[in-house]
């Protein structure tokens, strides 16, 4: 059966959607603490101070402070995203002048992968922002940067149109599309290649969830590494100007001294990136099987 592109594209889309939420089941907590450590650094000595802390303050429900923002934002971003690699794919064949349905070098599906995640900035900046500045709430408040009681997802959704109006929620926009564009590359890049090395000349198609799990992981550890200290960037710009005036891109670059945070970024990366993967091509598999595309 000849692949319909309507269909093509909501199977990418229903399978990035299914597989941004195991991305959030699985690494959540390790987010909230990523995000905490990036934004107030002196507040703790490392990841298992950061955990204690968190538990004594709020509880166990304090690792899972925004995540229905998160869950939004993963959702959108991934569905978004795996359904532009899908077009960016078709792009990148007709650029180097391959049949539509000629398989991709592992470097041509990075850049795919590459172009689509400038597509997903656009529906991650403003829930990734809500998300953020939820999961630092306790402490913006410690530090007296804000009054209490902003701590659901529409009150911090209402503070961002009343100081800022609907633009507000793109603040970070900029570090979010220099950590995506760069990141997404050696995020399919990684994953590709570590697929390829699984398969030993063997359709991709045919890898089991242990194979796609380790390559997911993998693509994941390759993004987080190049991109973490702009994702740090973009954490404090979206949070700290919550309080209000925050400087820039560049200036915040300069403040940014140390790698705070990195330790549960690299952590989360890989089950969280793995689940990412197994559930996207197993979903697809499925739908595709069901429609026969």
């Amino acid at each position: 059966m000849k692949t319909n592109p309507v269909i093509q594209a909501a199977i990418d889309l229903t399978a990035g959607a299914v597989g941004g939420t195991a991305c959030v089941i699985t690494g959540q907590p390790f987010d909230t603490a990523k995000v905490k450590m990036q934004t107030f650094p002196a507040m703790y000595q490392g990841l298992v101070d950061c955990f204690v802390k968190t538990y004594k303050q709020v509880g166990f429900r304090g690792f899972y402070k925004g995540t229905t923002p998160a869950l939004v934002a993963n959702i959108a971003e991934n569905a978004v995203l795996f359904m532009c690699y899908g077009f960016c794919q078709n792009i990148v064949r007709r650029i180097v002048g391959l049949d539509r349905k000629a398989e991709l070098s592992d470097l041509h599906n990075a850049a795919a992968g590459s172009f689509a995640s400038a597509f997903a900035t656009l529906v991650l900046c403003p829930t990734e922002l809500v998300k953020c500045r939820l999961q630092t709430m306790y402490e913006m408040q410690l530090s007296g940067k804000i009054v209490h009681g902003q701590n659901t997802v529409w009150s911090v959704v209402k503070g961002v149109l009343k100081k800022d109006g609907p633009i507000g929620f793109y603040r970070g926009w900029s570090s979010t599309l220099l950590r995506e564009i760069p990141g997404y590359f050696l995020f399919f890049g990684g994953y590709e290649l570590s697929r390829t090395f699984f398969a030993f000349g063997r359709p991709k198609e045919e890898l089991g969830p242990v194979a796609l799990m380790i390559s997911g992981g993998f693509g994941g550890m390759c993004l987080w590494i190049a991109v973490y200290p702009i994702d740090c960037i973009k954490s404090r710009i979206q949070v700290l100007s919550m309080a209000g005036k925050q400087a820039g891109f560049m200036v915040t670059f300069t403040s940014v001294l140390r790698k705070e945070g990195l330790k549960p970024t690299m952590i989360r990366a890989f089950p969280a990136n793995g689940a990412l993967f197994l559930a996207y091509e197993y979903s697809r598999k499925l739908m595709m099987n069901q429609l026969d595309v």
